[in-house]
């Protein structure tokens, strides 16, 4: 009896679940053909809907004959002329002239270099023609001048200690502002800030003597302000 009952629990429902599962599987092939075959006509149709049109190239032909005669060579235009600007005043140092081989002189000589640079530099000194140089003064710089390469020292003189000063045990520290202009130099100096006067000229005097490497902005050389600080110890340097 034990028997029958198992056996009848193994059997029951093998035979639904295999129909269902042969529908089941029918069922997801034909949706999976199905989106592939619809995938691919949407590809097809987008593509035709959307294609471009090729372009259309039109081509004349002509014959030898139609073709008209070349142009001519005698009356071709010439071309313009140029007009080049000559200098003012041609250089007399220097050129050769020809002349007859009786005329020529067996003791002169074409100019050296020395002695073209000599008549050069006579004619600026001079103010001849564009050769004049005129160096302007642009005054002091602003307080703030925006650089892209800050001066760098590469001379530093130390101020003076004053007598009075070292005899009255004063020490301090002066602030100078140093007009540095493009060559790096310093062209004016002048008290910001001093703890004692007795400082401030040496300090002037001092910072009269700083050279600097110039301020670079927009790869040229500009003129800055700055603020160089001097102390003053009696046990100590500056």
């Amino acid at each position: 009896m034990t028997n029958q009952v198992s056996a009848i629990k193994l059997t029951y429902g093998y035979l639904e679940l295999r129909e269902y599962y042969y529908k089941a599987a029918k069922r997801a092939v034909t949706f999976a053909v199905s989106a592939h075959l619809l995938a691919i006509s949407s590809y097809f149709i987008s593509q035709f809907l959307f294609q471009e049109d090729e372009p259309v190239y039109t081509v004349r032909i002509m014959k030898y004959s139609d073709l008209g005669p070349p142009p001519s060579i005698e009356n071709a235009e010439a071309a313009p002329r140029v007009n080049i600007a000559e200098p003012s005043a041609k250089p007399t140092v220097g050129i050769p002239i020809p002349v007859p081989d009786a005329d020529i002189n067996p003791e002169a000589t074409i100019a050296t270099q020395e002695e073209l640079a000599a008549v050069s530099n006579d004619a600026v000194a001079e103010g001849v023609g564009s050769g004049e140089i005129i160096i302007e003064d642009e005054g002091p710089p602003a307080d703030f001048v925006p650089v892209e390469k800050n001066p760098v020292p590469v001379k530093q003189v130390s101020p003076a200690y004053p007598e009075i000063a070292r005899r009255a045990g004063v020490e301090g520290t002066v602030w100078v502002k140093i007009w540095v202009d493009k060559e790096g130099k310093a062209k004016k100096a002048q008290v910001i800030k001093s703890d004692a006067e007795l400082f401030n000229q040496p300090s002037i005097d001092a910072a009269m003597k700083w050279i600097f490497t110039p301020a670079i902005m927009n790869n040229g050389p500009v003129a800055v302000w700055v603020s160089i600080p001097f102390k003053f110890k009696l046990n100590q340097g500056r």
